[in-house]
């Protein structure tokens, strides 16, 4: 049953799990020294948390697919998985997040999972991420005790010390993944009966599993296969203290644990060892949140209730990273669909060089700056051609620099609640999609300005960007968007193309090219000339495209990359029509489908995105009552883990499309940042926009 629309709460004190330190004196001081001396905090909460805070009425739906705001996002940032509430891994990929599915019964229920949870019980009391971090704890109350469960994908100090990483291109960092995800029990009253179920589906689930035990009695178990290529799938080996069963295909384990007692389960994918001790895996739970701490640590985030929401944003999109190559992927999955059973579901696990980018924006806002260099020196290993060639950017690529993504259907899946097709590989790799010009010289401009200076290996690259948008921008592309009808005239690609050019010129001059400066800004007010004389309709309105009066919610984008100024009337006319006319219940549509050739068919939610590109224009203009009624509202839909998917249903606040997308949660933080500036600066009346290009 899916509850959405309605928030309720149950406080329960009185309880401090870790209080009793008698049992296992030695680990309960390990967790203590990570997590505090109380898990009161956890308790705090229930299971009714899952429901968005948006005043709406409870509309129960009947499904055997959990909500997609149900899940768990964890990441090492060299692998992702997502758990659902009952505690069952159901999307993961190994070694890569783009490689086949080992669990996938998120698209399919008979497609693999991986829980770990009491017996018979498949709602807990509370779930929650540890402060600072991706480790997520499950708090579960039974009919005779309590549980205390914690997932994290183990990161660890840099253990490449006998040979180089094979797979890193990217300067070492202090730490690095450990290609294991681990879940720690900890049983803190009572008595409960746990059970552990493994079962594998290799190769998105065209593969079984073939279990054998390892270890020495019954302590370890891998799981391998072959696909039906013939090719071997990566091996998963399982490291606990329970006593595995093997069961066909499926690692079983189950007893009854009572107060103190403690039980760790390893799922290992590479030659590193897992953990194989209970104070072993402590150990490697408190690394993990070490490591995501000091990360955090270094962001500038302000004293602002707000403050959680922007936190979680940025351990999304650090999570989203992959740091082997400097790549950033648009989203952890693929197929979760757009419209309910419906046919708009793609693959989002590549790296959008426009996702990337806005991606950077956000982080950069919030001072942690240094993904952008591993994201520019991606981008640099793709340009490169033979020689000292370069290669036309690309919309997208592999995570690992791949640039053949081709797009193929996986028939023997159902599809997320029956949506079909489920879809590997995305067709619009490539599509000609001018906006990628823009984006990329805008967020290097941000990147270095503070320091006015363009790194000598990044300026050819930075030169050839603006010759694209020369020669290109006045033919049609597919647009932001990515529309799979014919090309058109979008107009937010024209404003891109000037971007390009404008953004261009600065940085010229920054690297002492001035007469490139001159030549460029002279073509950006040509296409400036261009935008104003056929991208505007008789209201004074930016429109989708030329020659015609659709609306579209790219071009909120205007004020915010300073295409003109926020008190022109044509920029406040637009962000206005969009909010009052390409909305469901206050929520903005990124174009109307019944009027747009987008190639496809069926309805769609509302774009998050786009909803938080609202509330930074409303700032803009000065509407900032309307912009912060609006932040709250959305903020009020995001998951109970503070996670968003692509889209939203206005009328039921259910999330849509694939899951967790950057490109939601960097949106969040500008809207977010926006709002609380200029809160801020509203006595002074002076206003310093989070985004600012001058």
């Amino acid at each position: 049953m899916q509850w959405t629309g309605a928030t309720a709460k149950m406080m329960i004190g009185g309880m401090s799990p870790f209080d009793d330190k008698s049992v296992v004196p030695r680990v309960a001081s390990a967790e203590e020294a990570v997590f505090g001396a109380s898990a009161d905090s956890a308790l705090a909460h229930t299971a009714l948390d899952a429901v968005p805070a948006n005043n709406q009425t409870w509309l129960p739906r009947r499904s055997a697919f959990p909500p997609i705001d149900d899940y768990a996002f964890l990441s090492d940032c060299e692998t992702t998985c997502l758990i659902a509430r009952n505690g069952a891994v159901e999307w993961m990929c190994v070694p890569r997040p783009d490689s086949p599915s080992v669990f996938g019964s998120i698209l399919d229920r008979s497609a693999g999972h991986f829980r770990v949870g009491p017996y018979g019980q498949n709602v807990p009391a509370a779930r929650r991420y540890l402060p600072g971090g991706l480790i997520v704890e499950t708090t579960w109350q039974t009919e005779t005790g309590w549980l205390i469960v914690r997932d994290a994908l183990v990161m660890g100090p840099w253990h490449n010390t006998d040979e180089r990483s094979k797979t890193h291109r990217r300067a070492p960092s202090d730490w690095d993944a450990e290609h294991c995800l681990l879940r720690t029990v900890k049983c803190v009253s009572g008595t409960v009966e746990l059970e552990m179920s493994c079962e594998p589906a290799f190769d998105y689930h065209r593969a079984g599993a073939e279990w054998e035990y390892t270890g020495k009695v019954y302590e370890e178990a891998t799981a391998t296969a072959r696909a039906a290529d013939g090719s071997d799938q990566p091996a998963l080996k399982l490291t606990t203290n329970l006593r595995i069963g093997i069961e066909g295909r499926e690692a079983r384990a189950r007893t009854r644990m009572s107060e103190g007692d403690n039980i760790f389960v390893a799922l290992s994918w590479s030659t590193l060892e897992p953990p194989h001790t209970f104070d072993e895996a402590a150990e490697r739970m408190w690394r993990t949140s070490e490591c995501w701490r000091q990360w955090i640590t270094i962001g500038r985030f302000p004293d602002h209730p707000w403050r959680g929401y922007l936190q979680r944003s940025a351990l999304a999109l650090k999570g989203l990273t992959y740091a082997p190559t400097g790549a950033l992927l648009a989203a952890s999955t693929t197929s979760l669909p757009e419209t309910p059973k419906g046919e708009r579901n793609w693959d989002y696990r590549f790296a959008w060089v426009r996702d990337s980018t806005f991606a950077l924006w956000g982080l950069y806002t919030l001072g942690l700056d240094r993904e952008a260099n591993d994201f520019f020196s991606f981008i640099s290993d793709v340009s490169n051609g033979p020689g000292d060639s370069l290669i036309p950017l690309q919309v997208m690529y592999g995570i690992g620099g791949e640039h053949t993504l081709e797009e193929t259907e996986l028939d023997h899946l159902s599809g997320y609640d029956g949506a079909k097709p489920v879809r590997i590989g995305n067709g619009a790799y490539n599509q000609s999609q001018h906006d990628i010009w823009g984006t990329m010289l805008d967020s290097v401009y941000l990147h270095v300005r503070s320091r006015e200076q363009v790194p000598e290996s990044l300026w050819p690259l930075l030169k050839e960007q603006v010759e694209q948008a020369i020669e290109h921008w006045r033919e049609p592309d597919r647009g932001i968007w990515e529309v799979r009808g014919e090309p058109q005239h979008f107009t937010s690609s024209k404003v891109m193309c000037w971007v390009a050019l404008d953004r261009g010129a600065k940085l010229a001059v920054m690297h002492g090219e001035d007469a490139y400066a001159e030549q460029w800004n002279e073509i950006a007010d040509e296409i400036k000339e261009d935008i104003l004389e056929h991208g505007v309709d008789s209201r004074g309105v930016f429109t989708q495209r030329y020659g015609d009066d659709s609306l579209d919610a790219s071009l909120l984008l205007a004020p915010l990359l300073r295409f003109l100024p926020a008190d022109d009337e044509r920029i406040r006319a637009t962000v206005l029509a969009i909010a009052d006319e390409l909305t469901e219940d206050g929520l903005v549509l990124r174009y109307r489908v019944d009027t747009t050739d987008d190639g496809l068919s069926g309805e769609e939610g509302t774009f998050t995105i786009c909803s938080f590109w609202l509330v930074s224009a409303l700032v803009e203009i000065g509407e900032l009552d309307r912009a912060k009624h609006l932040c709250e509202r959305l903020l009020g839909y995001a998951s109970p883990l503070k996670l968003y998917a692509e889209e939203i249903d206005a009328k039921t606040g259910r999330h849509l499309g694939n899951f967790p997308q950057a490109f939601t949660h960097l949106a969040l933080i500008n809207a977010v940042v926006h709002v609380i500036r200029a809160e801020e600066a509203a006595e002074s009346g002076h206003f310093q926009p989070a985004h600012n290009a001058n």
